[in-house]
Parts: C-alpha cells; sequence; structure tokens
C-alpha cells in the first residue's frame, strides 16, 4: 500500500481510522492506529459524558475531556492524530476550536457541511482541514465555498458510501440504489478534485463498508489515495468500548443489521437489540434534556436520547443503547489486536495486487 498527503503530512499506511461515538474511538484506538503508520481519530461526540466527573456543565466538560483524549493520544504515539467531529452538535465550534489549539494533526468533520470549517485556523495553526461528503456535489460545494470565502481548499475529502455504519448522508431509498454506491460516488468525486489539481492535491479517500485488503486494493485502483474503516476497528483489544460491546458484533449476523431513523434527522445503520425494540413501542422517549448535544433535536419529539444511547452502549449497557455498525459486521471473528487487523489487511491488499 503506497503512503499518500494530507497537507505535508505524509500517511504511511493509506488507512484512516473512522470516529466513532460516543467513547468507542478515543485515545486508545486512536494512538494504535496511529502508532502502525495510519490516522488514528478520535471521535468527540459525548465527551462531556465520558468526562462527567471534570468540574463545569456539560459542554465545559466536552472542552477539557478533548484536550485530554488529544494529550493522551500524543502521549501513546508519534503518529497522526485526527479529531472526528460532527457539524450536526451544538459544540462543534468549540470542538474545532479546542481541536486547532491543542494541535490535532487533522480534523474531519461530517453529518452536516462544514462550510465555516477554515475559519476557525489561526496564523499558526498546523491542523489539515478533511471535510466528510456523501456526493460529488457536495464535494464540489464545499471546494468552491472554501476556495471564495477563506482562499483555503480541502486538505483531503472523505467520501463516505451507503453501506457505513452509524448516520448515513442519504435519504432511506438512495441506501440500496446503485447510483448512490461508494464504487459510483469515488470517481465522480476523484474527478472535482482534479479540477483543483493546479492549486491543490487533494486526496479522496474512500469510506462505507470497506472491510478488507481487497476491498483497500478495489477502491485504491479507483483513484482514491485512502480508505476510512470503523467497524474493523470495532473488535480490537485497544478500542475504547467494553468487552460487551466488542462482543455484540463479534456475535451478529447480517440478519441483525437495522436502518434506523436517527434523532438527528438522519437515517443509520445499527444492530437489531432490546433498546431499538423498546423505542419502536415508545418507551424510552427522554423526559428533559440536560445536555442539548445536537442542533436539530427537539427532546420533546424525540423518540429516545441518542447521546445516552450510545453511551450506555459503548459501556456495555445494551439494554440502555444500542451499537451503530458497517455493513460487513458478521466478517467480525473475533477481538484481535490493532496490529493484527492491520497485519491481515496487507496480506489481503497484496493478494489481491498480484491477483491481477
Amino acid at each position: 500500500m503506497k503512503s499518500f498527503f494530507i497537507g505535508n503530512l505524509e500517511v504511511k499506511l493509506p488507512v484512516i481510522q473512522g470516529g466513532m461515538g460516543v467513547g468507542v474511538s478515543l485515545s486508545g484506538l486512536a494512538s494504535a492506529v496511529a502508532n502502525e503508520g495510519g490516522v488514528g481519530v478520535i471521535s468527540c461526540a459525548g465527551l462531556g459524558l465520558i468526562y462527567h466527573k471534570s468540574p463545569g456543565d456539560y459542554l465545559a466538560k466536552c472542552i477539557s475531556g478533548l484536550k485530554e483524549e488529544i494529550k493522551k493520544a500524543k502521549e501513546k504515539s508519534k503518529g497522526i492524530i485526527g479529531v472526528n467531529i460532527m457539524v450536526a452538535l451544538s459544540n462543534y465550534a468549540d470542538m474545532v476550536k479546542t481541536s486547532i489549539a491543542e494541535k490535532a494533526d487533522v480534523i474531519f468533520a461530517g453529518a452536516g457541511l462544514p462550510f465555516d470549517l477554515p475559519s476557525f485556523l489561526t496564523h499558526d495553526s498546523k491542523t489539515k482541514l478533511v471535510p466528510i461528503v456523501s456526493s460529488s456535489r457536495a464535494a464540489k460545494i464545499i471546494c468552491d465555498k472554501w476556495k471564495n470565502n477563506y482562499g483555503y481548499l480541502p486538505d483531503a475529502i472523505v467520501v463516505e458510501g451507503p453501506k457505513a455504519g452509524g448516520h448515513l448522508g442519504f435519504k432511506a431509498n438512495q441506501i440500496e440504489d446503485e447510483h448512490y454506491s461508494l464504487e459510483q460516488l469515488i470517481p465522480e468525486v476523484v474527478s472535482v478534485v482534479d479540477s483543483y489539481k493546479d492549486e491543490k492535491n487533494i486526496p479522496v479517500i474512500a469510506a462505507g463498508g470497506i472491510s478488507s485488503g481487497k476491498d483497500i486494493h478495489r477502491f485504491l485502483e479507483m483513484g482514491a489515495s485512502g480508505v476510512q474503516l470503523g467497524t474493523i476497528f470495532i473488535t480490537t483489544t485497544e478500542c475504547d468500548a467494553s468487552d460487551t460491546f466488542k462482543n455484540v458484533f463479534v456475535n451478529a449476523k447480517q440478519e441483525d443489521i437495522r436502518i434506523i431513523q436517527s434523532p438527528v434527522g438522519m437515517p443509520g445503520r445499527a444492530i437489531d437489540g432490546e433498546f431499538i425494540r423498546s423505542v419502536e413501542k415508545g418507551l424510552e422517549k427522554p423526559k428533559n434534556c440536560p445536555f442539548h448535544c445536537i442542533k436539530t433535536c427537539d427532546y420533546t419529539k424525540s423518540p429516545y436520547c441518542i447521546i445516552q444511547c450510545l453511551y450506555q452502549a459503548a459501556r456495555g449497557n445494551m439494554k440502555k443503547g444500542y451499537a451503530f455498525t458497517g455493513i460487513n459486521v458478521h466478517l467480525s471473528e473475533k477481538i484481535s489486536s490493532v496490529k493484527e487487523v492491520i497485519s491481515k489487511l496487507k496480506v489481503e491488499f497484496l493478494s489481491a495486487k498480484f491477483e491481477r
């Protein structure tokens, strides 16, 4: 696998670990992937819950929690550490400012279009900016807006297809439509970024449903410079979630996957379970909202509190939460180390390369 650059950062292994919240990808997983030459990513969603003993209110705890996770990741690794920030978060701006101030190497921003992301850069900041999109149209709009408003082009673009885990940037009827497949999207976005190549090289990163070295080889052949993988890293010893949570993935079958409607206002791919069925019966409606974590969420109309549900699941309380997953969760067989997972991907990649 060839290295590629995000700005002036050389990514020696073209693998980005997806940001997974709440509490699934923190400094433990991020540093382990970074130590293997990939990009390790901390999810900043719900850090105020994880750092509930910190001083201040929920929003203050999110800031101190993110500072602590970046610090810990940098202590454990000299590799590339990124932060995943959902644009839909009500504290999106705080999380961006904190990531830049703490010198995170990369910000990955999705779950909404980060039109104003370059506005947070300071004169001495070195943090690279990478939007996550689900269409070539979104990629083109972001490039043009950033260029016209800030004189800045993305340092890379992640293209997330409909086979991804968690929130999906597609309508429900588009998820199974081959016209919206990642195989369709990657060449389209590569074509968009090629139109800016005289000004900046913008690598394209393929994401969503990628789970083998053969998959990686296929998307690199289509013009992607790297791939983003999430689900495959959940069943690792270094993943920051509980073993109970990890074993939900080990035991999951393909027929256990559900497309659900999230309070965020997007469809999401999750593993079916007791909590989802309880939601369908109307038994999980929140009585109040101490966090107001998502801009678009109105707790009086919401069927459940998503941040609490994801936090409880990662801790292993599956009666009070569910697990988001990519489409290939059934391939999870056991809990392995990050090193073992990446070694297997490399072997599969080489095998695919020599099959040609």
